[in-house]
């Protein structure tokens, strides 16, 4: 074979081997992509699920807490006394209004439903039959019972779940039913890119944020699993289309690769379930696999991208091959220069034996010219001869060193300056002289106890005798010594602190995974029992009439909403440690949200009498509006709890291209010493701050987390004793007066608020502008009239609104009394809420005999977002 074939076919070689990698390479970083797809969809599902469990868990203890009502019992122990229906329906209507719930309904022993909340409604529940819901049927025979399906007559989807009552005798005598819907869960996966699915025993999909998926078997039904779900109507008239999925691949952690057929999805996904114990359902997330698939391209291309390296090394490791070559004829040049040395070095000793003997002959010039010390004796083992650097190096004293002397003198005066080491002196001695009679060459190294270092040979003289040179080594030991001492010690360094930094690093990261988790599952469990408790507090508002039994509960109830707020804090702070908040970073004026917090804690420091000052602005920022309220509101709550007297001032100053928002207070300070430990968890401060009022010292650690994700720095100034000065940093931006959406300003992204259309009809302007800016803060879009005329012209210009705001007194006339104009030009009812500030009986009757909704003034905030919300969900 040619050297031309020879080459050929290395490259041909070369080819295939390139080829079979890119291929292997690109396979198994699919897989492994795969498999970390996997387990970050496991992990977000478990966040998916543990947050609907929570929100079902909410709601689990109010059946029970309903089945203790005497006036329910009594109802359905004594049904043919006549029972007062309406008091029933208006106390369950009550009772919904303050858990905002879908429905309650009360059904005696035979199916039948005596009252329920939505009494008012054309969809009401009485008097309809609900013996075949398996929720009843369960609470009649075990207590208890639950079941989610369509409503039989409001057609709205929900989660019932059932207390069965007793009597006296302990015998069942009906069922308290609450319906809780699941929109919200719709609403807050409508945002994720994966698809999210959650199914029943059967394996029926009834809720995901893809309408497809809806009412879709992820598994044939069974005949039986068909007829009870036509028995109890589960889904009502709903076709049930069987998904087409195929199973390609299953991973370590429970998930696999599934191809779901079109027109569900058009690739494969990673798929993740979770079983729903409690209810018997089951959770599902599914990922796209084509960022595995790209991952795979990516080695594969790094791979191919990496052979011309390796090739390059080849022709590196060729030359270098040659430059071996060369480098071992150079090495045995330099042998053959270390022999030519070493004679050197030989003729040099021989010179030195040659100076000895001339010197024990009578001619002692020649050892004086040698750099090392030198002393001669003869063959009787007595010295003859010596030189001046011999006597330095030795320190003897000057009589001692004469011609004739025995070595043996020498050796001794040694031995009592301790130089001839521990042990026996005489046997040390007698050593030595037998090194001298034998005549054989030696060399060691002697330590002195100065620190000093000699190098000491000896060489026997071809006449007999001894001659014996000295030199100094202590420098060159000392830099050698310090030079192992320091590599070593560098080494050492490196290794312990790579070792200490892998091992700080595993921790840290185990660590915050495990608090994450835990603190997750920590709270879920707190809020059941913490919202029975609550739930239990609120029914004993009524028995109790004596002012001093009150006072208590109202302590109780505040301590609960405590609680309540620092476990909220802490999932906070559980979820900002572990990525959980999706940061929506948008354009967006900065007053609304000012002017909201200035609102809620103007009112919260007039409580405390504090003055409370703020300076409006007109900046735009680019910020996430959500997180931006949290932080400054952390820091409006901190100055509030630690300014015992004096005033509070919320205002903004401008930084060359950022604006500083920035929280002033005359409160008590912080010490130097404390400005940094304050920003960790459950730190606060000692200043004589009542602990009622104390928090649990999480809410500076949340904003600097805050500050961290979103790139905005906090600052902090403070002048113990006489306040403090908290900021952050925020860039600014042009204002977007072109109509595009800009980031939603609520503190909820899952509420039913945003996006609705909300007229508020009022002849107060301060009251429109104030309620302009809560409707906005909570996502809705606003419009405002100050009389009839003005809402005549917007309901001939403007669609229907999702819900009316309506002032009860509008000058000379009545809000209600627009109503039947406004309804005739939309051709729609839209639900209404009327704001009065009359709250006689008179006109309770009035609005209660229209059907209308009603608060008193001034409005609760929480109480109207509420009422708001259920009557959006109930009217679509």
């Amino acid at each position: 074979m040619t050297q031309r074939h020879r080459r050929l076919l290395a490259v041909l070689v070369l080819a295939v081997a390139m080829l079979a990698s890119v291929c292997v390479v690109g396979r198994i970083a699919r897989e492994r992509a795969l498999h970390q797809l996997s387990a970050q969809t496991a992990q977000q599902l478990q966040l998916r699920a543990l947050a609907l469990q929570r929100f079902i868990d909410r709601y689990r203890v109010l059946p029970t807490v309903l089945a203790l009502d005497p006036d329910l019992r009594h109802a359905l122990e004594h049904p043919a006394t006549g029972v007062d229906t309406a008091a029933l329906n208006r106390k369950l209507e009550q009772a919904n209004g303050l858990t905002h719930v879908s429905t309650l309904t009360l059904i005696d022993r035979r199916g039948v439903a005596l009252a329920a909340s939505n009494w008012r409604d054309p969809s009401s529940n009485v008097g309809l039959d609900y013996s075949f819901r398996p929720y009843f049927q369960l609470a009649m025979a075990n207590d208890h019972g639950s079941f989610y399906g369509i409503g039989v007559s409001t057609n709205v989807a929900g989660y019932f779940i059932a207390e069965a009552m007793h009597d006296a005798s302990g015998q069942r005598i009906g069922v308290v039913v609450v319906k809780i819907t699941l929109d919200t869960f719709e609403q807050e996966w409508s945002d994720s890119a994966d698809t999210i699915l959650l199914s029943d025993t059967h394996g029926v999909v009834f809720l995901s944020n893809r309408p497809a998926w809806l009412y879709r078997p992820l598994q044939p039904l069974a005949p039986a699993a068909t007829r009870a779900l036509e028995h109890t109507r589960q889904y009502g008239d709903q076709p049930l289309l069987p998904a087409q999925l195929t199973t390609l691949a299953h991973f370590a952690d429970g998930g696999r690769r599934v191809h779901v057929e079109q027109p569900l999805t058009r690739h494969d996904v990673v798929w993740q379930s979770m079983p729903l114990p409690s209810q018997g359902w089951t959770v599902h997330l599914l990922h796209d696999s084509r960022d595995a698939t790209a991952a795979g391209y990516r080695a594969a291309l790094i791979t191919l991208g990496g052979w011309l390296p390796a090739i390059l090394l080849g022709l590196f490791l060729q030359q270098r091959l040659r430059v071996a070559r060369l480098r071992q004829r150079s090495r045995e040049e330099l042998e053959r220069l270390v022999a030519h040395y070493a004679s050197a070095l030989r003729s040099e000793q021989d010179s030195l034996v040659q100076a000895a003997q001339q010197a024990a002959t009578g001619n002692p010039d020649g050892l004086e010219h040698l750099p090392q010390g030198v002393s001669v004796v003869d063959a009787q083992l007595r010295l003859v001869a010596w030189n001046r650097r011999y006597a330095n190096l030795m320190q003897f004293p000057p009589d001692l060193l004469q011609k004739g002397r025995p070595v043996e003198d020498l050796f001794r005066h040694n031995a009592q300056r301790g130089l001839l080491g521990p042990g026996d002196v005489e046997e040390a001695i007698q050593r030595r002289l037998d090194y001298l009679r034998e005549g054989g060459p030696h060399m060691y190294e002697r330590e002195r106890p100065d620190g000093g270092v000699l190098e000491i040979r000896g060489n026997p003289l071809p006449d007999g005798g001894f001659v014996t040179s000295y030199a100094d080594i202590t420098a060159y030991k000392d830099a050698a010594r310090e030079l192992r001492t320091l590599t070593a010690t560098l080494e050492n360094r490196v290794d312990a602190a790579t070792r200490e930094q892998r091992l700080a690093t595993a921790e840290a990261r185990r660590a915050n995974r495990n608090k994450t988790r835990y603190v997750a599952a920590a709270v879920h469990d707190l809020l059941q029992p913490l919202n029975a408790a609550r739930l239990f507090a609120g029914a004993l508002r009524e028995p109790l009439h004596a002012d001093a039994d009150r006072a208590l509960l109202a302590r109780v109830e505040h301590a609960l909403q405590a609680l309540d707020s620092q476990l909220t804090s802490m999932l906070d702070l559980a979820r900002l440690d572990a990525g959980g908040f999706k940061t929506q970073v948008g354009v967006f004026p900065l007053s609304p949200i000012l002017q909201e917090l200035a609102r809620q804690f103007g009112i919260v420091a007039q409580a405390r009498e504090l003055a409370f000052d703020f300076v409006d602005t007109r900046a735009w920022v680019r910020s996430d509006a959500i997180l931006l309220r949290r932080a400054v509101q952390n820091f409006l709550s901190n100055a509030v709890h630690y300014t015992p007297r004096g005033h509070v001032l919320l205002g903004c100053r401008r930084d060359v291209d950022h604006l500083r928002i920035e929280v002033w207070d005359t409160g008590v300070g912080i010490a130097d010493d404390q400005r940094e430990v304050i920003f960790e968890e459950f730190r606060r401060l000692d200043s004589g701050v009542d602990a009622d009022e104390r928090s649990a010292g999480l809410g500076l650690s949340i904003v600097q987390r805050i500050a961290q994700l979103l790139g905005h720095p906090v600052t902090l100034h403070s002048w113990p004793g006489r306040g403090s000065v908290f900021a952050i940093r925020v860039p600014l931006a042009a204002p977007d007066n072109s109509g595009a959406p800009t980031t939603t300003v609520t503190d909820d992204p899952e509420s039913p608020l945003i996006g609705r259309r909300i007229l508020c009809i009022d002849d107060d302007a301060h009251t429109r502008t104030a309620m302009t800016a809560l409707l906005q803060r909570w996502g809705c879009q606003v419009n405002t009239a100050a009389d009839a005329t003005e809402a005549a012209m917007l309901a001939g210009s403007a669609p229907p609104p999702d819900l009316v705001l309506l002032d009860y007194q509008l000058g000379d006339t009545t809000g209600p009394a627009l109503l039947p104009d406004l309804q005739q030009r939309w051709g729609a009812a839209p639900p209404v809420i009327v704001l009065t500030a009359h709250g006689d009986a008179d006109t309770r009757v009035e609005l209660e005999a229209a059907g209308l909704r009603f608060m008193l003034k001034p409005v609760s905030p929480s109480r109207l977002r509420a009422l708001m919300s259920r009557l959006l969900a109930q009217h679509g």
